[in-house]
């Protein structure tokens, strides 16, 4: 088992059928379930025949050049390793994003950055021991505070960059997007200020408090979403989106909320859910990305929030899923990313059919993933192995399944 393909992939033929899968299934005519495999930066760092610089963390965190050839070597890895429903070999461009993980919300309230080795960077909690911290943090974040600010410095950088570079042959596009235009979730900052136990005691025990922060990180959050996109269309009239603050495109994530209850939900996190997704969707739905456990809030959110779309981890009954969100709603997901990791090969494919059996595909809104980030080091023999299983046993109409 390793980190490349031992075979050559017919590039044309393959892209050809994904972009046939992927016509027909926004076309709602599907001819089978597509199959999207998306795995961080951690793959290529984890693994060292693919970090054959040896780059670190920290250099990825603090240097621009450093996270713009990682997320070259790693694009093109993963369009000559990976095969799933996504376009393979050499691209008409390549797309550089600035990339901080789950790190950027945290350290724009002011939580220090802790570089671990060999390890994710992670944010301490500045509100754990000191809660009424809270009352000396400004009205108003500054937009361009801790990582948030250097991910516009990086953004810059990657503009001029991408003006006189090419990777093998291939023209570089600079992101389209600032660090900061959305959200990795308001329970989620909160945790990450306060710890996973404090802000639950907070729920229970000093109702006040939470709600005073909660609310005080959601005006924030809106603000800053609402500042940085403003920012980017002054500079770049030419965004597509320019304009355009509510869209029907709008997501976003919380996976704290696997935390807690549905009835703590709706008296505790859908009001601040409900701010975020006023301010930026324009009312068609919104999609959101849930970590864990979640099988207590996928009804309730599809119901409050209009969610039409959701991108799932694990475990999570799938069948019973698609009976609470509906028909037409997309579903992402998948074998959970341990048994892609660790096979074997025969037990990732029993899994696809029991999930493809389950009924979550029977709408034709359901897209395969591994729920839901690819873990490090999954041998891509196996991925191959779920793709195989997903392209014999994914077709529409439902009688043609072998």
């Amino acid at each position: 088992m390793s980190a490349f393909l031992s075979h050559p992939v017919d590039f044309e033929r393959h892209n050809q059928e994904v972009r046939q899968v992927w016509s027909s299934f926004e076309a709602g005519k599907p001819v089978r379930v597509p199959l999207s495999i998306v795995g961080s930066i951690t793959n290529y760092f984890a693994n060292p025949e693919l970090n054959t610089h040896h780059f670190s963390y920290e250099q990825f965190f603090t240097d621009p050049e450093v996270q713009i050839q990682a997320q070259l070597e790693y694009q093109y890895w993963q369009r000559h390793h990976i095969l799933c429903d996504h376009e393979m070999g050499l691209p008409d461009h390549w797309q550089l994003n600035v990339d901080f993980q789950n790190s950027y919300d945290a350290s724009w309230c002011g939580c220090p950055l802790q570089y671990m080795d060999r390890q994710l960077p992670d944010t301490l909690p500045i509100l754990a021991q000191d809660k009424n911290r809270l009352d000396d943090f400004p009205d108003l974040l500054p937009v361009d505070g801790g990582l948030i600010g250097r991910g516009i410095e990086f953004y810059e950088y990657m503009v001029d960059y991408c003006k006189t570079h090419e990777f093998h042959g291939r023209p570089i596009l600079p992101p389209q997007r600032y660090l900061g235009e959305g959200t990795d979730g308001v329970l989620d900052l909160a945790y990450k200020l306060r710890g996973a136990e404090n802000i639950l005691l907070d729920m229970y025990e000093d109702e006040d408090y939470y709600h005073r922060l909660m609310e005080y990180l959601t005006r924030n959050l809106i603000h800053r979403m609402r500042a940085l996109r403003e920012k980017r269309w002054a500079e770049r009239p030419d965004s597509e989106d320019c304009g355009i603050m509510r869209s029907p495109s709008f997501g976003f994530a919380d996976d704290a909320i696997t935390m807690i209850s549905a009835q703590a939900y709706r008296e505790f996190v859908y009001p601040y859910h409900r701010q975020l997704v006023d301010a930026f969707s324009d009312g068609e739905g919104c999609s959101i990305h849930l970590c864990g456990a979640n099988m207590q809030h996928f009804e309730q959110l599809h119901r409050l929030l209009n969610v039409n779309s959701f991108d799932t981890g694990f475990p999570i009954d799938l069948g019973k899923m698609r009976r609470q969100v509906g028909p037409q709603s997309i579903i992402r997901g998948g074998p959970t990313v341990m048994l892609l990791r660790n096979g074997p090969v025969q037990a990732i494919a029993e899994e696809a059919r029991r999930i493809l059996n389950s009924g979550v595909a029977d709408s034709g809104r359901f897209i395969m993933i591994a729920a839901n980030n690819l873990a490090p080091l999954t041998p891509v023999e196996h991925i191959e192995a779920l793709y195989k299983a997903v392209r014999s046993m994914g077709i529409y109409p439902l009688e043609k399944r072998q």
